[in-house]
């Protein structure tokens, strides 16, 4: 099954419709789908065996499912998971007494199908590997060793390797303490391994100074090596995405991300377009420029633009970058499949044979074609390209997604009660993460509203989303809409506000105390079922929504099952009607904006395409044009 090629956007203004097209990196995951079933990477010495490089792999398998919704890229990462992690959670063939934090890495992926599915085996297998990192040797500094093989060393690899699982982790199970470490790592690399003269890093700090590799005076080694200043900068971006707003750390952590990408920026070769091998000495005998460092830093760069970490200036160094890694490294292989050519496959410190971290050991060590690091670089890098084009719209903004009227809970693996059901950190059935992502790609900030809406709250949100009311049935003690939230929320729209109301069918939602908001805007919905759906019935839960409606650019194959209908009045406006009902409409309100739809169709059960749902439904596409509408309002 292929769900979907690749998502292109056509226009940052007028046609933000996702677009299926054979990207170069949807090319090149359909490619190594095929070439490495279920994960096995052929090319690496033990293939099938847990290890970083495949974990890098599903890396990229996940960044391409977030961004294109091809559900097949998720069926591939939980094959590749479902060969270690057994009933029970345990994971086979792990080696605890290493203490590699190479062997963390592909945590994430775990932790990411843990978050899609809730079986709790997965959560077995995710904290199986937090605890090993609890018994992690340390620095006297407090920074992890790289492996118990390596005493007192900190290797820019392992940012890489065990933060952004452990943000993640921290993240999924509600331990924001954790992230003061985590920052520590990424900070005492920051402090110690950065050269004050380039601004590069250095890829080992041996904090006893004892290594034969190690600077006496500063523990450092001697060379910038390119891959591991890709790891770092990875590692930071990721991080970020699961740290909260409001932690004291945070800034110190894009302070870092815009030293390093300023020095990144500063040593692209002007000529190729690419970084080298050794970072600061382009051109000298013997170097080389490297694909896996390059791809890193393109994805760095890009999604730190996005996200509105960076300058937006640096999305031509990214846009070039990517160019360039095209020209020089993507080939045909023998069996017609896309291939990446051009990863070195190892750069390491000491160890046996010792490897000495000068410029002629990195040199030395040869490239490899479909090195999986490589690979899943090159899917990190395409995700970020396929989304360029419209990262710029929605910068500065935030769209506020209600957690107060709808607030259902439910209690995860760990014991803990969580919110859940259309919020964005919700990778379930359930949740709204691929329609946050949608809003993500103009550049737009996601945040939550777990109390009942204030002006101060909304004055910094230009977007706010109140998705299906509760019931008691959902929650036993619902919050419903009053009259000083109606008043807050229609003067906070007449202010200028985009208001985004999704209801839900008369079973299942709220409709007496909603109506008193959204009456206030010339819309009433009607508590009635429609468009009922019984099994597999699908094309009773169809709504053609026409192209050029005001709101969709595009047209679009909706599912809505189980609906209710909308009656309107002015200021308000029908947009889309099916046999009679108004099923989407908008209000004009001062200088704001009202939307109004039956159903919140947009959850992830319809959005990522990786269930039941036939392939010409397609809402992430509408998700997206959605959101690009109501980030231009």
């Amino acid at each position: 099954m292929k769900f979907l090629a690749g998502l292109v956007i056509l226009g940052c203004l007028g046609a933000q419709m996702a677009v299926a097209q054979e990207s170069p990196s949807r090319r090149m995951a359909a490619a190594m789908i095929e070439e490495w079933p279920a994960g096995v990477v052929s090319t690496t010495g033990h293939p099938g065996a847990w290890g970083y490089e495949e974990g890098v792999l599903l890396d990229g398998m996940a960044a391409e499912w977030h961004t294109t919704a091809d559900g097949q890229d998720f069926h591939y990462i939980k094959a590749a998971v479902d060969k270690y992690v057994l009933p029970d959670g345990t994971i086979k063939g792990y080696a605890p007494d290493a203490h590699s934090l190479d062997n963390i890495e592909m945590g994430r992926a775990v932790l990411l199908v843990y978050r899609v599915t809730q079986q709790p085996k997965y959560y077995k297998a995710a904290k199986f590997l937090h605890d090993q990192l609890q018994a992690q040797p340390r620095t006297a500094s407090g920074g992890y060793w790289h492996k118990q093989i390596y005493p007192n060393q900190m290797w820019l690899d392992g940012a890489y390797m065990a933060e952004p699982f452990r943000a993640a982790y921290a993240a999924t199970f509600h331990q924001p303490g954790a992230f003061d470490d985590i920052a520590k790592q990424l900070l005492l690399m920051d402090a110690h391994m950065r050269d004050p003269k380039t601004g590069l890093m250095l890829h080992g700090w041996d904090e006893s100074k004892k290594m034969p590799w190690a600077n006496p005076r500063t523990g450092l080694s001697p060379e910038v090596w390119g891959r591991a200043m890709g790891w770092y900068s990875m590692a930071l971006v990721d991080v970020l995405d699961w740290m909260p707003a409001d932690q004291p750390q945070r800034p110190a952590l894009i302070a870092a991300l815009k030293r390093t990408m300023a020095a990144v920026v500063k040593y692209q070769d002007r000529k190729t377009g690419l970084w080298w091998q050794v970072m600061d000495k382009g051109g000298r005998a013997g170097n080389y420029t490297e694909a896996s460092a390059s791809c890193m830093f393109v994805y760095a760069i890009a999604k730190g633009v996005r996200m509105g970490y960076l300058p937006q200036s640096y999305e031509a160094n990214a846009k070039r970058g990517w160019e360039s890694i095209q020209k020089a490294f993507v080939t045909t292989g023998p069996n017609g499949r896309m291939a990446l050519s051009g990863t070195v496959t190892v750069g390491g410190l000491g160890g046996k044979p010792y490897r000495s971290g000068s410029y002629d050991y990195y040199i030395g060590e040869k490239t490899r074609v479909n090195d999986a690091k490589g690979v899943g670089a090159f899917l990190l890098a395409g995700s970020e390209m396929e989304q360029a084009a419209t990262e710029a719209l929605g910068q500065g903004k935030t769209v506020l997604v209600d957690a107060w009227f709808n607030s259902q809970t439910r209690q995860n693996a760990a014991g803990q009660t969580e919110l859940f059901h259309y919020k964005w950190d919700d990778d379930s059935n359930s949740g709204f993460a691929f329609f946050g992502r949608a809003f993500q790609r103009y550049g737009v900030k996601l945040a939550t509203e777990k109390t009942a809406p204030t002006a101060a709250d909304l004055s910094k949100a230009q977007i706010y989303i109140l998705p299906s009311p509760d019931i008691p049935s959902k929650t036993p003690n619902p919050h419903y809409m009053d009259a000083k939230s109606v008043d807050v929320i229609a003067n906070w729209v007449k202010g200028g506000g985009v208001l985004l109301l999704m209801e839900n069918d008369g079973p299942n939602a709220e409709f007496e105390h909603f109506n008193t908001l959204s009456e206030r805007f010339g819309i009433h919905f009607n508590p009635v079922l429609r468009n009922h759906v019984v099994g597999n019935d699908f094309a009773a839960g169809t709504l053609m929504i026409p192209a050029e409606t005001g709101v969709f650019a595009h047209p679009h194959k909706a599912y809505m099952k189980d609906t209710c209908t909308i009656s309107v009045k002015a200021p308000a406006k029908a947009v889309v009607t099916d046999k009679g009902d108004v099923m989407i409409s908008v209000a004009r309100y001062g200088k704001g904006t009202v939307f109004a739809v039956v159903d919140p169709w947009v959850y992830n059960e319809y959005t990522d395409r990786r269930n039941h749902l036939p392939v010409e439904f397609d809402t992430f596409s509408a998700a997206i044009d959605l959101a690009g509408w109501a980030v231009r309002q």
